[in-house]
């Protein structure tokens, strides 16, 4: 009898999780997790960094290594987060391998500070590619207006990307713009487009946080009953989106030269609000050739009880832009809510940075 993951896993739903640790590395957890919960990738962010380098001493030789070696907070970031990527790397490399590039991905962010900063996120991007040296490493930069050229110039260069922090359907079609437009660009240049992979991340959860906050100062019935919904409509039609997208001409001409698709990533998967299912923003978005990307408290419970029923994605479209008109007729604005989301965003991946190299330098003075 399958199991939950199984079941995703067959309905055509990668299952990566989103949490790394050298702790996790070295225990073999995430082999584990790999055997058992059919987990075939792994996303990061400087949070995830942070919380594993203030638990246990995992990373206390190589701080006093580093601290040796006089090497500065900015070096020894690079050097700890490019270390446990490339481990995962490897931990992934049989599933990449069996599943010809579209799986056992690792993904490691750039600088968010850089942000608004097309040319340096440029350069890091490339930096942490080269120094990783694994073929199945994505390379996690933001999407914000200033990120559309640095995405799709890595892409022109062969590098495998994961764009992040996507909220807007406006956005999502930027991205996948920018995408091709790497890709073509790769094309020119005579690069195998069979070889670059990039999963678009939009991030669900913090829709219905920010979304649901307006509702409940609005207090109607109508408010209320459309509480919580925000976020998966939103998700959903950005699928939509992407089945439009690639299935267009100019998709077709990549396809032929063998460009494979950008993947929709749901990302910020696990429920902020106590009241709704644990599982909700897994169930509720099943689709084929997408990418759940999962805190390990969200993987345990789709595994414990998740109700897979196949697609609950196509055939939601015109119900999903239903909600989103009515939450306009209640005056909350769509773009605004987005716009916000995003200014918050690279706020708290910029803040979570700071936290990163607080950690370290705490780690390299003991």
């Amino acid at each position: 009898m399958s199991t939950p993951t199984q079941k995703l896993s067959e309905a055509g739903v990668s299952i990566w999780l989103d949490d790394l640790s050298r702790e996790r590395l070295t225990s073999g957890n995430l082999q584990e997790l790999i055997d058992g919960r059919d987990v075939v990738g792994v996303t990061t962010n400087p949070t995830i960094f942070a919380q594993a380098l203030s638990q246990g001493e995992s990373y206390d030789q190589q701080m006093k290594e580093l601290a040796a070696a006089g090497k500065d907070v900015e070096e020894a970031v690079f050097a700890v987060t490019t270390d446990d990527v490339r481990d995962a790397c490897d931990v992934l490399a049989p599933i990449h391998e069996a599943t010809q590039g579209v799986d056992g991905k690792v993904s490691i962010e750039v600088d968010p500070r850089l942000a608004h900063d097309a040319e340096k996120t440029t350069e890091m991007a490339s930096r942490l590619s080269e120094t990783i040296g694994r073929e199945n490493v994505l390379i996690k930069i933001p999407a914000t207006e200033a990120g559309l050229e640095p995405i799709a110039a890595t892409i022109a260069e062969g590098i495998s990307v994961n764009v992040t922090l996507i909220f807007s359907l406006e956005r999502y079609r930027a991205v996948i713009n920018a995408f091709m437009t790497g890709l073509e660009r790769a094309l020119e240049d005579g690069k195998d487009l069979s070889r670059i992979q990039s999963v678009a991340s939009f991030f669900v959860s913090r829709v219905d946080s920010e979304v649901d906050k307006r509702l409940e100062a609005i207090g109607t019935d109508e408010a209320r009953e459309l509480k919580s919904r925000a976020g998966l409509a939103n998700a959903r039609l950005a699928y939509q989106v992407y089945e439009e997208a690639f299935s267009s001409e100019r998709w077709n001409r990549l396809a032929e030269a063998g460009a494979k698709p950008q993947r929709p990533l749901w990302a910020s998967t696990g429920t902020k609000d106590p009241s709704l299912p644990d599982t909700m923003y897994v169930t509720g978005l099943v689709a084929e050739g997408t990418v759940n990307t999962m805190p390990e408290k969200t993987l345990e419970a789709t595994a414990d009880h998740g109700e897979i029923t196949g697609d609950t994605i196509r055939g939601t479209y015109d119900e999903s832009e239903a909600v989103l008109n009515r939450l306009e007729s209640l005056g909350i604005s769509y773009n605004e809510v987005v716009q916000q989301l995003e200014a918050e965003g690279v706020k708290k991946f910029e803040d979570s940075w700071e936290e990163l190299l607080e950690t370290v330098t705490a780690a390299l003075g003991k």
